[in-house]
């Protein structure tokens, strides 16, 4: 069961609705950020804060933003592949909240996000959902695709049925999300999927993309936070920071006017 939080609650605020799940992991300052413009941005009936961060004060800190924010909070339970596998952490997370809280639950249409991804426009990225079963950003490997587990989004009533696996299958070179391979993606076309462009930018004057960059995909900016040079990470958050804060001063906190 969740570490903390109420699973029961949150199955009857998400039954029939739109959610919005991100997985958490140990950054307060990323969460903050992207449940207000998620808030300010996104068509999405609800947000959901899946913590799977083992820092028990950092997840404190983030359930209050999700109690500030407005969103739906679950700290989930010690996950055996933290500090071992970030790649297999993360997707047992997500399998965690699908098989506990969405599956059950049956919202309407359910999405993924990494917590460093920031949306700086209106967007609606359930719309695709009323043409196809599933969507979100592609990644290949050799001869198969998968989504990207950052953005990916799900109509609920075409895939509740399936036994999704939201883990990675580094065997056929896939990582996060790509174990749905055999249950959903290998039964369909990518190109058959609408797509956004995704472009990577140096975050830093000076510094080879390589060694700091991050994503416009679409409108949302991707921190791409564990990407090139580590040392870099403080200085490439504030150029993030600084790209976000006009969206974020006019998304304001919840209760403030703004939003």
């Amino acid at each position: 069961p969740a570490a903390a939080g109420d699973e029961g609650a949150v199955q009857a605020a998400i039954a029939g609705k739109r959610l919005l799940t991100t997985i958490a992991f140990n950054d307060v300052e990323a969460t903050t950020w992207q449940a207000r413009l998620v808030r300010h941005y996104v068509g999405a009936d609800a947000q959901l804060i899946a913590d799977n961060s083992p820092d028990s004060e950092r997840a404190d800190a983030i359930a209050e933003v999700a109690r500030r924010e407005g969103c739906l909070y679950l700290r989930l339970p010690p996950n055996p592949w933290t500090r071992r596998n970030p790649s297999r952490s993360h997707g047992l997370a997500m399998n965690w909240v699908w098989r506990r809280i969405i599956r059950p639950a049956a919202p309407l249409a359910f999405g993924f996000l990494d917590a460093d991804l920031f949306p700086t426009a209106p967007d609606d990225p359930f719309a695709p959902l009323e043409a196809h079963a599933f969507y979100g950003d592609q990644r290949p490997g050799d001869d198969r695709w998968f989504l990207w587990a950052g953005y990916c989004f799900y109509r609920h009533a075409a895939v509740a049925g399936e036994p999704l696996d939201f883990g990675l299958d580094w065997f056929a070179g896939l990582d996060t999300g790509g174990a749905n391979w055999d249950v959903l993606y290998r039964h369909i076309d990518p190109t058959s999927l609408p797509r956004r462009p995704i472009e990577p930018v140096a975050a830093l004057p000076g510094v080879a993309l390589r060694e700091a960059y991050f994503e416009w995909r679409g409108s949302w900016l991707h921190e791409v936070g564990l990407a090139g040079d580590l040392s870099l990470r403080d200085s490439k958050r504030a150029a993030v920071r600084a790209i976000l804060q006009p969206h974020l001063d006019a998304a304001g906190a919840k209760g403030s006017g703004g939003g």
